[in-house]
Formats: C-alpha cells, sequence, structure tokens
C-alpha cells in the first residue's frame, strides 16, 4: 500500500491529542509526520507508533512535500489552509472556516462520501453536534426523505477545550466545599456575562445571531442541509451545555415524506456502519455520555413513534465529540480517500 507524508496541525491541542491516539490504533498509512503547533507548543515531544516526534512551530513552508494535512481547528485554518493547499497538500480542515464555502465539500465519511471528489484541495469536517446527528439521520433519511427535523443538544463543557473541562471540575470541588462558583468560560469567554455550568445548564453556545438562534445553533440547521444536499429541509435547534466531561447528547424528532414501520428503522439502524443501536427501554438501556465517552460509534436509543404527528419520529442520540465529533471523522475522510484512489 502506498505510503502518504502527513502533517498535523495544532498537535499539542485536544483534537490533536486525539489524532494521536487515533494514528496508534489504526493503519492510516503514513511514511513521514510532522506535528505542528504554535511557537509556545514547539519543542514538545509526542510518540506516534513507538516513534518520537518533536513539534514545531508551523511557518509557511511546513507543509513542503505533504501529502495530506490534518487541521484540528480554530481560526489559525484561514491562515494556512491556502498555504498548505499551493504546497500541494490535501487539508481536511476541524475548523468553521470553511464548511459553508460552496467550493469546498462538508465530509462524513458514511453519510456522503461522494462528495470528496468535488474538493479544491480543502475539505471540511462539520460540527460535532451536527456530526452525531446525521450519522444517526442518514440511515433513516435513506429510507423516507426527512422532511423536518427539531433537535435539542445536550452539549459537554469538553466542546469548549481545555479551559470548560477545568472549569467545570473546580466548580464541582467549588460546590463540595460550599464556596461561590468562580465562573469565566460558559457560555463563552468573550461574553460580557459568565455563569457556572456545575450544578446547572447553560442554553447558550456561541454568540446570539439577529434570528434569535445561537451561532452553533445555525451550524447545525446549515450544515444539516448541506451534507444532505437538500436545501428544502427544516430544521430548527437548540443547544445547551450541560455539566458533563464528555461526549454530547441529542434529543432529535425528524417527520418522513412517507410513513415507514418503526422495526424498519430499528433495523436501518443497526445495520448502519458506525451506529450502534442501543434501545430496549425494558430493560433501562439507552445510551448515556458516560459510556459513550473514547468510543467512535455513536449511538441511538429511545426510538419511538411521535404519537402526536403524522410520520414521525423520536429519537436520542450520543456520540464523542472529541473522536467522531472532530478527529476521527477527520481521519476517516482521510482513509476514505486512500482507500477509493482519490489521494
Amino acid at each position: 500500500m502506498k505510503e502518504y507524508n502527513l502533517a498535523i496541525l495544532g498537535a499539542t491541542g485536544a483534537v490533536g491529542q486525539e489524532f494521536i491516539n487515533l494514528l496508534n490504533e489504526r493503519d492510516f498509512p503514513f511514511k513521514n509526520l510532522k506535528l505542528l503547533a504554535s511557537a509556545r507548543s514547539a519543542g514538545k515531544e509526542l510518540t506516534v507508533r513507538g516513534k518520537t516526534y518533536k513539534v514545531e512551530e508551523a511557518k509557511a513552508d511546513s507543509f513542503n512535500g505533504v501529502d495530506v494535512a490534518l487541521f484540528a481547528g480554530g481560526s489559525i485554518s484561514k491562515t494556512f489552509a491556502p498555504i498548505a493547499v499551493k504546497a500541494g497538500a490535501v487539508v481536511i480542515d476541524n475548523s468553521s472556516t470553511y464548511r459553508m464555502d460552496p467550493d469546498v465539500p462538508l465530509i462524513v465519511p458514511e453519510v456522503n462520501p461522494q462528495d470528496i471528489t468535488k474538493h479544491h484541495g480543502i475539505i471540511a469536517n462539520p460540527n460535532c453536534s451536527t456530526i452525531i446527528m446525521v450519522m444517526a439521520l442518514k440511515p433513516i433519511y435513506d429510507l423516507a426523505r426527512i422532511k423536518r427535523i427539531i433537535v435539542s443538544t445536550y452539549q459537554a463543557a469538553s466542546g469548549a477545550g481545555k479551559d470548560g473541562l477545568d472549569e467545570l471540575e473546580n466548580q464541582i470541588k467549588q460546590a463540595a466545599r460550599g464556596e461561590e462558583m468562580t465562573a469565566r468560560i460558559f457560555p463563552s469567554a468573550s461574553a460580557e456575562k459568565h455563569f457556572p455550568l456545575a450544578l446547572n445548564l447553560v442554553p447558550q453556545i456561541d454568540i446570539f445571531l439577529d434570528n434569535l438562534y445561537t451561532k452553533e445553533e445555525m451550524k447545525m440547521v446549515n450544515e444539516t442541509k448541506k451534507i444532505f444536499s437538500d436545501p428544502e429541509m427544516r430544521i430548527t435547534a437548540t443547544t445547551v451545555r450541560v455539566p458533563v466531561y464528555r461526549s454530547h447528547s441529542e434529543s432529535v424528532n425528524v417527520e418522513l415524506e412517507h410513513d415507514v414501520e418503526l422495526e424498519d428503522i430499528r433495523k436501518a439502524l443497526a445495520g448502519f456502519p458506525g451506529v450502534v443501536l442501543q434501545d430496549d427501554p425494558s430493560r433501562q438501556i439507552y445510551p448515556m455520555p458516560l459510556y459513550t465517552s473514547g468510543k467512535n460509534d455513536v449511538y441511538v436509543g429511545r426510538l419511538r413513534r411521535d404519537e402526536s404527528a403524522a410520520n414521525s419520529f423520536n429519537f436520542w442520540c450520543v456520540g464523542d465529540q472529541i473522536r467522531k465529533g472532530a478527529a476521527l471523522n477527520t481521519l476517516q475522510i482521510a482513509e476514505t480517500m486512500v482507500k477509493n484512489g482519490w489521494l
């Protein structure tokens, strides 16, 4: 099998570290590896497949000779993605920078792999909550077109990065000691006001837009339409930050174009790659974030008809937003390109 020159931009962050974990677990064929980060992280040493690599500062010439560049996300993508493409690399980017660019495919490999071939050097990885939802939607959509989606998310603290996770841990300790909880991160570090996440829920992720939805909510709306190439799909979302360390959960209601048997949906979900049907109410079997963290699959349960509307169904899905919601999906895009000879 051909081997590729691989680069990881943002190698020392949460998503970058997950890239390294996945390279150790999986067999992506690379012959040379560059670990890139900010000047602050340069010089750190990381081990991949038993070999120690030194993290380098990302510079304009860092992508010379690179075939595939996995970008962990952040504003740095806007600067370095065009540079990497010009150097001859295919960039698979975790940031939101290019997701809605009409010339950049937005990919979940199990859902729309065919769109990969439309790339012009950059491929975008969707928002973590979008990925988790569309993994569960795809087998249903294949049975009957989905006309409308109502989704509420319950998003873990680590979705706000290491600082968010550290703040939640600190607040739990403060609350246990009876102290006032210190809040600087949620709903976002740049917000005018901040609220404790421990013992609380925060119904705001990212900034509010003119339509009174948050930016996170509109990401889910617009990205889902793009992934399914279905601009007429109607979607409404409410995104909520919850005091969970890792894994996002979502309550989803779908209205289909025509009726489908519940058992057919169950079979479609159970047979779909990357989805685990965990659904037996009589035995209290359903997905929970505590048990999906560190896992690669999206777990689906609480599947039932919506008795208030025709051709409509409810389900609950949970997935590790750092794995399938970010690093794993990115690497799977590269793996799909290798498998199909698209690199």
